[in-house]
């Protein structure tokens, strides 16, 4: 076997020990204290926006699977080089090794309420790793000896097995200790205010169309855990204190003891790109935060209040937004059932008409009562506004450029929002003619989002559609296209057809 190909096989497999070990030592040190999570959260906390940005705009919800193999496929080389240098001089490998665990242990340290055990997974993995990357390279380096290269590469299917074994067996571990059971055992109160109906023609159920109500499984989801936070509601409290007459600390079943509301608020991220569907509309289920913040009493000056989550991220909200009267919740429900895990469970808040980086704080434990002028929440230091209402956006659903069109009539239709605003009006225009209003389906408030459509007589040939919407105080939604960076993405949704 030649040389080169022998030590990155044996550095690979090294590392591959290494991080299915530390997986499954990470069962009882915590799914953050494991390497490839802890240096991915790492990541997650300091890539450059840009960067970060395009990985939501690429891969969307599916970014942090993206992240993940991407760190994988970089240890793979990494791990490679290493044992290519082994064969040359050992300590060359015992270097790397030792670099591996450095930045394993580094990273995990970085995590919030990181304890001394986090660095356990990658010392134990780095240490293996270093006696596997020994082992295997203490053959002759290179040989035609049959039975010598027969006994390396069963040496490394014997330690690749070993790795996938015990990494899919720490997977598998985690996965039993989630609060999975303990949120089926949930029964969430019967709301003394109950949302209005949805209307008879809120949903015009048309293919393509996204439908009035967001399903769970559906909701979209962007956060920054790369392992959802496993918040037992048994031992779960939330604190709201900090600049309060009366600190407050409530246990989840007085939460559920509580008068709750229940109220169809549509939720929107504000990497959302114009026409993107990092938006959803939902049923929530929860305690008005004015009444507890009332409860609390903000003192003078306290103009912001900052949401912790159990994995210690951050997102601060206007204080006065959320006892201005509109339905600003800490949800339990969604959907009629008890919130999710991946979003949220069994707390978290939701307040219309404010992009979620600022006011949509998942599995949350603290509500801290501040000032904008002495704490920046999560995002504010990475380049976004400090405040962000949500813009008035609108995006067409069907026809999308990949349908198959003929002429005659063809019903263009979307949906369009402007919360806590509510939308007014929208148009539609082809090929940059003259605006066309569309007929607005019902809603159930202004904190929903409002599907429309308009029926078009189509031409033979190649067409642009545009729609653009208008808010309830009249302002029209921005024809200048900016990003999302720093407080949200503007422009008019255009689509390109073909008429046969």
């Amino acid at each position: 076997m030649r040389k080169g190909l022998r030590g990155a096989l044996a550095g690979i497999a090294a590392a591959a020990v290494a991080l299915g070990l530390a997986e499954f030592v990470a069962v009882f040190t915590g799914a953050r204290s494991a390497p490839l999570v802890a240096v991915g959260g790492f990541v997650v906390d300091h890539v450059p926006e840009p960067l970060k940005q395009f990985a939501i705009d690429t891969f969307g919800t599916h970014d942090k699977t993206a992240l993940l193999t991407g760190t994988v496929v970089l240890l793979a080389a990494f791990a490679a080089l290493i044992g290519w240098l082994a064969l040359r001089n050992v300590w060359y490998g015992v270097a790397g090794i030792a670099l591996f665990g450095v930045i394993g242990v580094a990273a995990a340290l970085t995590r919030p309420n990181a304890g001394v055990e986090a660095v356990v997974p990658s010392l134990v993995g780095a240490t293996v790793a270093g006696v596997v990357l020994w082992r295997l390279i203490s053959g002759p380096a290179e040989t035609a000896d049959p039975v010598d290269r027969r006994r390396f590469l069963t040496g490394v299917a014997v330690v690749a097995g070993a790795a996938a074994v015990s990494g899919l067996g720490g997977r598998w571990l985690a996965t039993r200790r989630t609060v999975a059971e303990a949120r089926r055992a949930v029964s969430l109160p019967v709301a003394s205010g109950a949302a209005p109906a949805v209307p008879a023609g809120a949903d015009l159920n048309l293919a393509q169309l996204a439908p009035y109500v967001t399903s769970n499984r559906s909701f979209y989801r962007i956060d920054t855990a790369l392992v959802l936070p496993q918040v037992d509601p048994e031992t779960w409290t939330l604190r709201i204190h900090g600049r309060v007459r009366n600190p407050i600390t409530l246990t989840f079943d007085q939460l559920l003891a509580r008068p709750m509301v229940e109220r169809y608020v549509t939720l929107a991220c504000v990497s959302n790109e114009v026409g993107g569907d990092l938006i959803g509309n939902a049923l929530w289920l929860g305690v008005p935060l004015k009444e507890l913040l009332d409860e609390a009493g903000p003192l003078d000056g306290a103009d912001q209040v900052v949401g912790r989550s159990a994995d210690g991220w951050t997102c601060g909200t206007p204080t006065e937004v959320l006892r201005d009267g509109r339905d600003a919740l800490l949800a339990v429900g969604m959907n009629g059932e008890p919130l999710p895990i991946q979003h949220g469970f069994p707390a978290r808040m939701v307040v219309p008409g404010l992009y979620g980086y600022v006011s949509a704080c998942k599995w949350i434990t603290e509500l801290e009562v501040t000032s904008f002028d002495d704490f920046d929440a999560y995002w504010v230091p990475r380049g976004w506004s400090a405040q962000a209402p949500i813009k008035t956006q609108s995006r067409i659903d069907t026809p999308r450029s990949r349908n198959n069109l003929t002429a005659g009539p063809v019903t263009v239709a979307g949906v369009a929002w402007a919360q806590h605003r509510g939308i007014k009006k929208v148009e539609v225009r082809v090929d940059g003619g003259p605006w066309q209003e569309a007929t607005l389906a019902r809603s159930v408030s202004v904190d929903t989002w409002v599907q429309w459509s308009w029926r078009w007589d189509a031409t033979p040939g190649k067409h642009r559609l545009q729609v653009r919407a208008t808010d309830s105080t009249g302002e029209v939604q921005p024809e200048e296209e900016r990003p999302p960076a720093p407080d949200g993405a503007t422009g008019w949704h255009s689509v390109n057809v073909e008429v046969g």
